[in-house]
């Protein structure tokens, strides 16, 4: 399986990819894109670019905390709503996952901070050095945790 992760903040929005087959995972791609303030177009092309390069099966992208800062969330949930409809125009199905739940698939504890994330999504898809920026990192490890999830989870996404 093969599964665009994104990991969505306002100025920076990382993304990875994730080949999968059991519990073999290989990371094809990952980085961050960094956009100016209230720029949503970048980053839905970014992610039709991404779509049509790799052709995965899904994509995965991780709830979003943003506290008691109603204008940030609204921002946020622009973004978001950039991201999700670049992939419905793609036809990519789309899952979303908490950053516990994540953070729990990835480093088997819900409460790990994100150097633990950049370790093990490092262990985890045998790259060289870890991935940076953390971004990034958050991406490729919500990919992982969609692409090795059980089928059930998968759809309950």
């Amino acid at each position: 399986m093969r599964v665009v992760g994104i990991d969505p903040g306002l100025a920076a929005c990382g993304y990875g990819v994730v080949d999968a087959d059991g519990a073999r995972a290989e990371a094809l791609s990952f980085g961050c894109w960094h956009t100016k303030s209230g720029v949503r177009r970048e980053l839905f092309v970014g992610v039709v670019a991404l779509v049509e390069r790799y052709r995965p099966d899904a994509v995965a992208l991780e709830e979003s905390f943003v506290g008691l800062d109603a204008r940030g969330a609204l921002s946020l949930g622009q973004v978001r709503g950039a991201l999700l409809v670049a992939c419905a125009r793609a036809g990519v199905p789309c899952a979303e996952y908490p950053p516990a739940t994540v953070k729990q698939a990835v480093c088997g504890y819900g409460r790990a901070d994100k150097h633990q994330v950049q370790q093990m999504a490092k262990a985890l898809l045998g790259l060289e050095q870890v991935p940076t920026p953390t971004h990034a990192a958050d991406a490729l490890a919500v990919a992982f945790c969609h692409a090795t999830a059980p089928a059930l989870l998968r759809l309950a996404g």
